[in-house]
């Protein structure tokens, strides 16, 4: 056996692996409710240890602010707002606090793509060439949907988007951004490796739109966001919501190991791009957000709304490209060992799914480059469960 086909044998039993350890979904599409800890099996000092690694974290400035969240079996046992929205002026951080998504997006993203693929408007193994006739060249041709959604295309470009120029007097769209991606191609071999792309992502948006026919936003808000009922999400700033915006903080880490912030994206600050993109860009709240990981969860439903099949879910989920030494990479998510799925994002924000516990969580900040003890959080949140 060669050295590639050893490696292909065992990234497929490691994604054997994983989905015999995930159950079957629940029986009923379970709504988000608050309840105690003790109904969800849970312990209630753990999880508050848990609030106190984040509220310890905010009064060091180790990070500016935090809405953490936490429910199982669909019960929200734990949804606690800490710190600052905006620390200059003194606005404290709120339950409903609207947050900066950036790559957080992405799960959105791809769910949007497999409900396309459901309704029979494209297929992952579709060549993006059959929709953007900029990939119709020998360096792009091959690359397929599956190749963006797990970020194996190939591509190696250092940008978001090239910069945008305006043409006859004309608006720039996604479409005409995504084509200068499909002209400079890959730079490896199409499926042989991982590397993260927000341009393949962006690709993905323009796909989504030719394959639907709607503008990106439009499909996401008429197709996920509101059946769902994320009234609060979308991808564009909204004027009325500008007060629950939170604040973006960049730290930088001095010798001394304190935290320097610098004030960066600000409500009411101009877009950073003129076009609506797919790589990040989606605005939310937790309890928005919770209700997209609920989703999945479910098993794809969400009271009447059901964006995706169990089999869609299982698409997503299961592990195609190896990421790093303890994670791979599905559709849209980062994959665990033991089949947790996640996703971060570049402002701060960072949500899982732990179907083996059936359970969620977040911590949300717009604190990029601080202390965020995240991951000390999500341990604490697991050894809270009673029965698992």
């Amino acid at each position: 056996m060669s050295g590639t086909d050893r490696s292909r044998y065992v990234a497929m039993l490691i994604a054997a692996a994983l989905l015999s350890i995930v159950p079957a979904f629940p029986q009923e599409a379970r709504l988000l409710e608050y309840g105690v800890p003790a109904a969800a099996a849970m312990d209630a000092a753990r999880l508050q240890e848990a609030v106190k690694l984040v509220k310890d974290a905010v009064e060091r400035d180790d990070i500016r602010g935090a809405v953490v969240m936490v429910a199982r079996h669909g019960k929200i046992v734990l949804h606690e707002a800490l710190g600052w929205k905006h620390k200059g002026y003194r606005l404290p951080m709120e339950k409903d606090t609207l947050f900066r998504m950036a790559s957080s997006t992405k799960p959105v993203i791809a769910t949007a793509v497999l409900m396309l693929e459901q309704d029979g408007k494209l297929r992952v193994s579709d060549a993006a060439a059959k929709y953007l006739e900029s990939f119709n060249n020998w360096r792009s041709r091959t690359i397929t949907i599956a190749h963006l959604l797990s970020h194996t295309s190939g591509f190696r470009i250092p940008v978001i988007f090239y910069p945008f120029d305006a043409k006859d007097g004309q608006p720039p769209t996604l479409r005409s951004a995504v084509d200068r991606f499909g002209k400079e191609g890959p730079e490896v071999e199409p499926g042989t490796s991982y590397s993260y792309s927000n341009p393949g992502f962006n690709t993905l948006g323009a796909i989504i739109e030719i394959a639907s026919g709607m503008p990106l936003e439009v499909f996401l808000k008429t197709q996920i966001y509101d059946p769902l009922g994320m009234a609060d999400t979308l991808n564009h700033e909204d004027a009325a919501k500008l007060d629950r915006m939170a604040t973006v903080y960049r730290g930088r880490r001095g010798g001394d190991g304190r935290i320097a912030w610098q004030q960066g994206f600000t409500p009411d600050d101009p877009p950073d791009f003129p076009v609506i993109r797919a790589s990040g860009g989606m605005i939310s709240t937790a309890m928005d957000y919770a209700k997209f990981l609920q989703m999945y969860l479910n098993g794809g439903c969400y009271g009447q709304a059901r964006p995706l099949s169990p089999e869609s879910i299982r698409k997503a989920t299961t592990p195609y490209a190896r990421e790093n030494e303890t994670s791979r990479y599905g559709y849209g998510w980062s994959i665990s060992a033991e089949g947790i799925y996640s996703h971060g994002g570049s402002d701060g924000t960072f949500a899982w799914a732990d179907p083996g516990r059936d359970l969620f969580g977040l911590v949300f900040t717009q604190s990029p480059g601080g202390n965020n003890p995240r991951t000390e959080f999500q341990k604490l949140v697991a050894q809270a469960c009673l029965d698992k």
